[in-house]
């Protein structure tokens, strides 16, 4: 198989849930520059500019070349929800460029091209399961990769807060959309997870059905804590929305202490899957999924901490930063393996 034809098996057979790579990146980004890495974050500011230009160009290449399997995947109950970490990716990178450069342009740019994503996915997601007449049961057709309805959601009320003022409309009216947004999320989460808990309880779980997407359990409301961090930083110098403080405060930590429980939880069965279990480890596009996760914890916590003046919580995200940047190394040494893996299979088979 020549370079070419293995190029192209690569883009038709693109994960829909690839965009995790730049979610992961942009939130580790974040962490950093939070945390005092400004050498780190910045040199993962522009990989991910980079990494997001060639996901997005591989994503329109695969439209264009391979669409009725881009159809096949946009119409899965397994897949469909993965496209959603294009929303994700997209308005983490614009949140990078608010904290990180202050640069409100291009950040405004990729929350209208998140939000109008968002909204095409969202109904069309929808109407698909509710009318497809082949549906899979709930064991087989749900599983963490629907959370990512949730983190877009929330990504998109994140990036529109920190844009309050440079959105071409009042402030009073962008944080009501942002605001709802984030109530929307949340309702989201509340629905998507009650189905998620009840499939591992009450349904068998074998130990290939535990993949990363599960770690959104825990990425999922742990992204909803940080959006309302944010609330609390923007919502006191925006005229009648001072009287949702407490219930914010209330929200983000109940979404906080929710995200804090889950995580014992999924490395428990982790523990399970590849110790006990002994389940081969293999690098999949999903485990960025697993370094979001940990990161949007990372970065949840710290902001926190800041808003509610809780520096008893400091130390977690100062720990948690240095397995953000392990986690992240691990799987994208996974990856450029898998990718030299590709390769070197394809032209072998090409000498053959």
């Amino acid at each position: 198989m020549s370079f070419l034809s293995t190029v192209k098996q690569e883009v038709k057979g693109l994960s829909p849930a690839y965009f995790a790579l730049v979610m992961a990146t942009g939130i580790v980004s974040l962490g950093a520059n939070m945390l005092g890495f400004p050498t780190v974050s910045e040199m993962l500011f522009w990989a991910n500019n980079v990494v997001f230009a060639i996901l997005l160009l591989l994503l329109l290449s695969r439209i264009l070349f391979f669409y009725k399997r881009f159809i096949a995947d946009l119409t899965s109950f397994k897949k469909a929800a993965g496209f959603f970490s294009l929303v994700a990716g997209t308005c983490i990178l614009g949140v990078q460029y608010v904290q990180q450069k202050q640069s409100f342009a291009p950040a405004s740019v990729l929350f209208w091209f998140g939000l109008g994503t968002w909204v095409l996915l969202i109904y069309a997601f929808f109407l698909m399961t509710a009318t497809k007449s082949d549906k899979p049961s709930l064991k087989k057709g749900i599983s963490g990769v629907w959370l990512l309805i949730v983190v877009a959601t929330q990504s998109i009320a994140i990036l529109g807060t920190l844009l309050t003022r440079h959105l071409p409309f009042p402030p009073e009216q962008v944080l009501f959309f942002t605001l709802s947004m984030w109530l929307l999320g949340l309702m989201l989460y509340v629905i998507l997870i009650t189905l998620i808990v009840y499939r591992l309880t009450f349904f068998p779980t074998t130990p290939r059905e535990i993949t990363p997407p599960y770690w959104v359990n825990e990425g999922a409301v742990g992204i909803t804590a940080l959006a309302g961090a944010f609330f609390m930083q923007h919502i006191s110098s925006t005229t009648g929305f001072t009287g949702f403080l407490p219930f914010i405060k209330g929200i983000s930590l109940l979404a906080w202490a929710t995200a804090t429980w889950w995580i014992p939880v999924i490395v428990l069965l982790e523990i399970w899957k590849y110790l006990i279990k002994k389940t081969t480890l293999k690098y999949t596009p999903k485990y960025w999924a697993l370094v979001f996760c940990v990161g949007g914890y990372t970065v949840a916590t710290f902001k926190l901490s800041k808003t509610l003046s809780a520096p008893y919580l400091q130390p977690i995200p100062e720990l948690f930063i240095y397995i953000s940047f392990a986690v992240w190394a691990i799987v994208l040494l996974g990856m450029c393996l898998g990718i030299v893996k590709a390769f070197t299979a394809g032209s072998s088979k090409s000498e053959g």
